[in-house]
């Protein structure tokens, strides 16, 4: 009865809350804010006071009775305001609503209890879940780290059986005759040490046949280890702005540990530092520059003196260039070239800030240098484009980003701009015209073979370098003989001088022009000229003829030793050994 009581009050209420103002009904205004409070308060309330609330005896306010005029109203308006039940119903879970917002009485809080405890529930639920996900995560990741511990320690067990295959194999070559297995030939030797080299050291299969082609396999070992280990960080003292003495001991007072190289008179050799070496204040003054030891071996072998005028075809960054200038001391004319216009903006910096006043800066081609600047220039410096097989520890992507095709290319590219820079020589004045060749390369085929074709191609002659160590240039390599004077370039290898892989060749000019031209000035000087041509290729083919006689003999000699070496094998062994070696030749 009670609520159908209250059920009939709301009813009321709303009708008139329909038909009247706000103020008729509520009496007076409520203050903002007082919905937002008890929305507020009814959240905050805990569960178990709301089961005090539920347990207390709900108080049944009574209904102020309605005045004259609302009963008036009331009779005026129609009986049924609504136009269906399911209207009145929703009008009456409104009134519900706004008494519960007015901090009325609440029918609900039983339910309200129970929806609670089940959202609590599933909250709890969820804490477990991430629990369990966390544990699960942190367990796998923890099998996955034992699981890659395991895999890395068995990359390096591989690693360490790949190292001791090498080092017994070298062994093996070392004393071939003793020690080789019963059934195996040189060739499988060779062919399993090469595979372990790509295995272990990561190369190519063509740049590790061309490593064990140019050393012997023990020194070959040598070579690979060396190019793991990063060169010594050299610095060279500016002698325009300072003396190396006074650099040094500047450096030293900032934190620099460093020693002087001996054999040369500028460079200093830096062991450690507290400070960035490339931003100290005499960096910035131009008092020094950042430089590899092997790139001064070319400017000390072309020794440009005062008054000179000299040629760097390419020039940039500039630390070759900078050094000409310090040796001829601001003075003559020095023509810094570089055929990539983007790398000009580097070497004109450099120039400007280690004060180099007797230089221009130069965009041209080197192969068509000669149309432009002609033969003036007293002395040259060629540090040639190459594949840089000798700077493997600073770039170790040439392990396998260089082929035989880049070789091949880089090797024509500088025959043409040493022919070039030989061109370039002026023959007047009486002095010996000087062009320095070099490369940051150990291939013969860019370094040996390049000068040979020199040698062939113009009235030049190889000198000593001046350099005071050096191993000397390959005369023979395989098949292929060379110029004996050859052997006066040097050759640096990172195993033996601690410096990049490097070749510097010294050539003289001594006559203009290309060698077998055809000079007519009348008849019988033509004649004269085909006789003498003739005579000197007749002498020429039987000097190359003794060559290939006298090779073919140490061929034949290197051939019975291993012949007697290798007594005891079977013909099949033999073909099978002259098949591979085919094969390696083809490849």
């Amino acid at each position: 009865e009670k609520k159908k009581e209250k059920k009939k009050e709301k009813r009321v209420v709303l009708k008139v809350r329909l038909i009247m103002p706000k103020k008729a009904v509520d009496g007076k205004k409520k203050k903002k804010g007082t919905v937002d409070e008890g929305v507020k308060t009814k959240k905050k309330a805990t569960a178990a006071e709301k089961k005090k609330q539920s347990k207390k005896v709900k108080k049944v306010e009574p209904v102020e009775e309605s005045s004259e005029e609302e009963e008036e109203l009331l009779e005026q308006q129609p009986s049924n305001l609504f136009e269906s039940d399911e209207e009145e119903e929703e009008a009456e879970d409104n009134m519900d609503v706004l008494d519960w917002a007015r901090g009325g009485e609440d029918d609900s809080d039983e339910e309200e209890l129970e929806i609670e405890k089940e959202s609590r529930r599933l909250e709890q639920q969820k804490a477990e879940e991430e629990e369990e996900a966390e544990a699960e995560m942190r367990d796998k990741i923890a099998d996955e780290t034992e699981r890659s511990g395991v895999q890395f320690n068995q990359e390096l067990k591989d690693l360490g059986e790949i190292r001791q295959r090498m080092e017994a194999t070298i062994e093996v070559l070392g004393s071939f005759r003793e020690l080789r297995e019963e059934g195996k030939s040189r060739t499988d030797y060779l062919y399993q040490l090469k595979t372990d080299v790509r295995s272990y050291f990561g190369y190519s299969g063509w740049l590790a046949s061309k490593i064990l082609h140019l050393f012997d396999p023990a020194e070959a070992l040598k070579f690979l280890d060396a190019n793991e280990t990063p060169r010594p960080v050299t610095i060279r003292v500016n002698t325009l702005k300072a003396k190396r003495r006074e650099v040094a001991q500047a450096l030293i007072r900032r934190g620099v540990n460093l020693d002087l190289i001996k054999w040369s008179p500028v460079g200093l050799q830096v062991f450690e530092s507290t400070v960035p070496i490339g931003a100290t204040p005499e960096y910035l003054a131009g008092q020094y520059m950042l430089q590899g030891a092997s790139s001064y071996l070319p400017v000390m072998a072309l020794g440009a003196k005062e008054n000179e005028r000299v040629l760097d075809m390419c020039a940039a960054p500039g630390g070759k260039t900078t050094y000409i200038a310090a040796d001829m001391k601001n003075t003559g004319f020095l023509v810094a070239n570089d055929s990539k216009k983007e790398r000009t903006k580097a070497l004109s910096a450099n120039l400007s800030r280690l004060g180099v006043r007797n230089a221009i800066v130069t965009n041209y081609d080197g192969r068509k240098i000669v149309t432009a600047m002609k033969a003036t220039f007293d002395r040259v410096l060629l540090d040639a484009p190459c594949t840089g097989l000798g700077v493997i520890s600073r770039d170790p992507t040439v392990k396998v980003s260089r082929t035989y095709d880049d070789e091949r290319q880089c090797a024509h590219m500088q025959k043409e701009l040493l022919l070039a820079a030989i061109d370039s020589l002026s023959v007047k004045g009486g002095k010996a015209k000087v062009v320095v060749y070099s490369t940051c390369s150990i291939a013969v085929e860019e370094n040996e073979a390049v000068v040979d074709y020199a040698l062939k191609k113009r009235h030049v002659k190889l000198v000593d370098t001046g350099l005071s160590f050096g191993t000397p240039g390959y005369v023979k390599y395989r098949s292929k003989r060379f110029h004996p004077s050859i052997n006066l370039t040097r050759r640096y290898f990172p195993h033996q001088h601690n410096l990049d892989g490097f070749y510097v060749a010294k050539l003289v000019k001594l006559a203009p022009g290309a060698k077998l031209d055809k000079r007519r000035e009348g008849e019988g000087d033509g004649e004269r000229a085909k006789k003498k041509r003739k005579i000197e290729k007749e002498e020429s083919d039987d000097e190359e003829d003794e060559d290939y006689e006298n090779g073919e003999e140490e061929d034949e000699e290197d051939y019975e030793e291993d012949g007697e070496e290798d007594e005891g094998d079977n013909e099949e062994d033999g073909k099978e050994e002259e098949e591979k070696e085919e094969g390696e030749e083809e490849e």
